[in-house]
């Protein structure tokens, strides 16, 4: 299936998929009065993949998503599975499961699908970005900068790095985007890594930028748009309050270098990545949502994967889900939104 058409697919997907859920049927075709801002309404959710299994497999614990060249959406889980969803229903089609070099499981968290049909998936221990081809086996691994390894290796803090993956307009250059500061940089200053593909298609270390999160928050996805700039999903979470969690445009070209920074105070002079807001998700319509924990607003759920499935000149669709960490007072939720920008 050509791209275009994939993404017209999946754009489709989750309004058909919201007839699945009790919770939105009445809200399969959400008009853009459903705004969330003036940027950013949203069309739907769906509940239907909650607390179901696939061949085995539990489906849920989503922390990526990305439209594949086979037409459907590939939803990456933190616990070493891919799985293949229909582009039309939102229902498992296949599953793959990943392992490190050892055989050991990843904390996947960011999935891109390569030129080559292939997947470069971060995993967050580490951290790592590896190219694993389509039957899930290892075929080649991007180096990664002392500093951004967990500490005692560098200065990163346990899962706090590459939660985001994604690849700039013209194929050459993947970026990732570290969830937490690293120690000597200042709370809320985050680092993005990039890497530039060399001859052979292997990628070689390049610039890094610096990127203000929201205080309390960290960056849990990060897609690239045609013009080079970037959505940045932010998240943070509250005991006895519920998730916060924020959409930003954020636009990288002409930040400074931060790679032979040793450390990120915020009063260095530092052109940090510029971000402009989107939508507070708190701000959305429930859709007569449920939530199984308190939340400020019983749509939303620990969301943390994103990706936009279809775009005109000035808008876009995204699709996102959430992460229920295999919790029963979390749900595997997906969320169509229109952005305009």
């Amino acid at each position: 299936m050509r791209m275009r058409s994939a993404l017209a697919t999946v754009t489709a997907a989750l309004t058909a998929a919201t007839c699945l859920s009790a919770a939105g049927a009445a809200h399969a075709n959400a008009p853009a009065s459903h705004a969330c801002s003036g940027s950013v309404a949203l069309r739907g959710f769906s509940d239907a993949l909650d607390k179901t299994t696939y061949e085995g497999t539990y489906v849920g614990n989503f922390s990526a998503l990305a439209t594949d060249r086979d037409g459907t959406l590939a939803a990456l889980s933190d616990r070493s599975a891919l799985f293949a969803l229909d582009a039309r229903t939102l229902q498992p089609r296949r599953v793959t499961p990943l392992a490190d070099e050892g055989g050991a499981a990843l904390d996947s968290e960011g999935i891109v699908v390569d030129r080559d049909g292939t997947y470069l998936i971060s995993d967050e221990r580490e951290p790592a970005v590896r190219r694993h081809s389509r039957t899930g086996e290892i075929v080649d691994r991007l180096p990664v900068p002392d500093a951004l390894r967990v500490a005692p290796a560098g200065r990163a803090v346990t899962n706090g790095t590459f939660e985001g993956l994604t690849m700039l307009p013209g194929g050459r250059t993947l970026l990732a985007s570290m969830e937490a500061a690293i120690s000597g940089d200042s709370a809320g200053l985050l680092r993005f890594q990039t890497w530039q593909r060399a001859k052979g298609g292997h990628f070689r270390l390049a610039e890094q930028y610096g990127y203000r999160a929201d205080t309390g928050l960290g960056v849990v996805e990060v897609t690239a748009l045609a013009d080079g700039r970037l959505l940045v999903l932010e998240r943070g979470w509250t005991s006895g309050v519920g998730n916060t969690v924020r959409l930003y445009l954020a636009d990288p070209r002409h930040a400074t270098d931060t790679g032979g920074i040793e450390n990120l105070t915020g009063q260095d002079g530092v052109r940090l990545i510029r971000k402009t807001p989107l939508a507070d998700l708190v701000d959305c319509p429930d859709l007569g949502a449920t939530a199984k924990q308190p939340q400020p607003n019983p749509l939303l759920d620990n969301i943390e994967a994103m990706a936009v499935t279809g775009r005109t000149k000035n808008r876009l669709e995204v699709l996102l889900a959430s992460d229920d960490n295999q919790s029963t007072t979390q749900i595997t939720r997906f969320y169509s939104l229109r952005v305009r920008l």
